[in-house]
């Protein structure tokens, strides 16, 4: 069927007002006060390469929120792979009243035994049992910190206990053991009560080498779940109950442990909250939010700042956008989105991070990501120039923390110490 002129001239309108509707918007800002005055401090007294900025007086107030939604009748246990700066840690401890640490690296709890020496410290996951021995074996004689009594190590099966008691015998050694219960998250860990009997078993027939410490049941998935399929509150209530499950088999077992501290760990930054007006654990695990990552931008943790930055200066800035053996479209892309209008190219790249600062930065996915110099994208609106710096917010802290040599503290907007990080070897 042939088309006439109208039709034509109809269809065509149609397309152009959709394309209209499709064309992005500028989303392009300059760098608001705050970070107009970090960029400030950085062009004056930066180092000019990527850094991890920690602003601590938004630690500060991250600290005094969760002192507000923390459960009274529970202990504070921080967790270190989520802050990993012998620094920051030992600001945290200070500032938050505890000596408990929760680690999941050996080489940091090596660190840990040597220069924090009074700590009390639950591995966050089982350890492989060879790195365990590592650990006895690099554990220095000048050393206060005594594993017998400070040190809870996480078992997860009745095979692993049986490793952990071959290696206490071995070297001579006593094994506080903490058991790994799975109260949904289903990431491991004992899933049934009467689990617990055989590793119960093993315990009470060996005390010289081994001695029952507790539980952790970590429980992140309640405040994730779609609630259209549960509710946080509904799967709090499941996790509170199958935690429950393990704590009365356990007195079942050994009625005696009803008069005796044990550790009943419980949470995560995540779903602490959950844990405020009542909750089966005496102590509660958290990390993350104290710098608050992008990957805690969730409703149980709206109360909490973003406390870490990437900072990184650019390099080159270009008009328009220029792509290898496309070089025509330089001025035709810009107009069709007005956040390509400018390209720049930082120090570094392709971090666990997204743009923070200026809005409405973006990355080009034609061109592709570079650990040396990433291309970054913007309108002219973000008023962006060479030696300025750009920041962003890491997605999770653990990891990327990890990339920089050291983290740049600042108080009231200006920097002010250079913190160490965690050594991974």
């Amino acid at each position: 069927m042939a088309i006439s002129r109208r039709q034509f001239l109809t269809a065509g309108a149609a397309l152009g007002i959709a394309g209209f509707m499709l064309k992005p918007d500028d989303k392009g800002l300059p760098h608001n006060r705050y970070f107009s005055k970090l960029n400030e401090q950085l062009r004056n007294h930066g180092d000019f390469v990527p850094t991890m900025l920690i602003d601590l007086d938004k630690v500060d107030a991250n600290i005094t929120q969760l002192k507000t939604i923390m459960n009274s009748n529970t202990d504070l246990r921080i967790v270190a792979k989520s802050v990993p700066s012998p620094q920051l840690l030992d600001y945290l401890l200070k500032n938050t009243n505890t000596n408990k640490l929760m680690l999941f690296h050996q080489p940091f709890l090596s660190h840990i035994a040597e220069h924090y020496p009074h700590s009390d410290v639950l591995l966050g996951k089982p350890m492989p049992v060879k790195a365990a021995e590592n650990f006895y074996h690099q554990l220095s004689s000048e050393t206060t910190f005594n594993p017998k009594q400070q040190l809870q190590w996480l078992i997860d099966s009745e095979l692993r206990l049986q490793q952990y008691l071959a290696l206490a015998k071995s070297l001579n050694q006593h094994c506080k053991i903490n058991i790994e219960i799975d109260v949904g998250l289903h990431r491991g860990g004992l899933q049934h009560p009467k689990q617990l009997d055989p590793l119960n078993k093993i315990i009470a027939t060996n005390p010289k080498h081994l001695s029952f410490a507790g539980f952790m049941g970590y429980d992140p998935h309640i405040v994730k779940i779609p609630s259209i399929v549960k509710s946080p509150q509904q799967a709090y209530e499941e996790s509170q109950t199958i935690y429950k499950s393990f704590i009365n088999r356990l007195y079942e077992l050994n009625p005696e442990y009803k008069n005796q501290k044990l550790c009943f760990n419980g949470a995560g930054s995540p779903s602490i909250l959950m844990h405020k007006d009542k909750t089966v654990a005496n102590e509660l695990a958290a990390g993350s939010c104290f710098v608050k990552p992008t990957d805690f931008d969730i409703p149980s943790l709206t109360t909490f700042a973003p406390a870490a930055y990437i900072a990184t200066p650019i390099l080159k800035k270009i008009q328009g956008v220029q792509l290898p053996a496309i070089e025509f479209a330089k001025e035709i892309i810009p107009l069709w989105d007005p956040n390509t209008q400018r390209t720049y190219f930082i120090y570094g790249g392709k971090w666990l991070a997204k743009y923070e600062s200026p809005k409405g930065l973006q990355a080009n996915p034609l061109f592709g990501t570079s650990t040396n110099q990433e291309i970054v994208n913007g309108s002219i609106n973000t008023k962006l120039d060479v030696d300025d710096h750009i920041f962003l917010r890491p997605t999770q802290s653990e990891a990327v923390f990890l990339q920089f040599d050291g983290l740049v503290t600042l108080r009231n907007k200006k920097i002010d110490q250079k913190w160490s990080i965690l050594s991974q070897s």
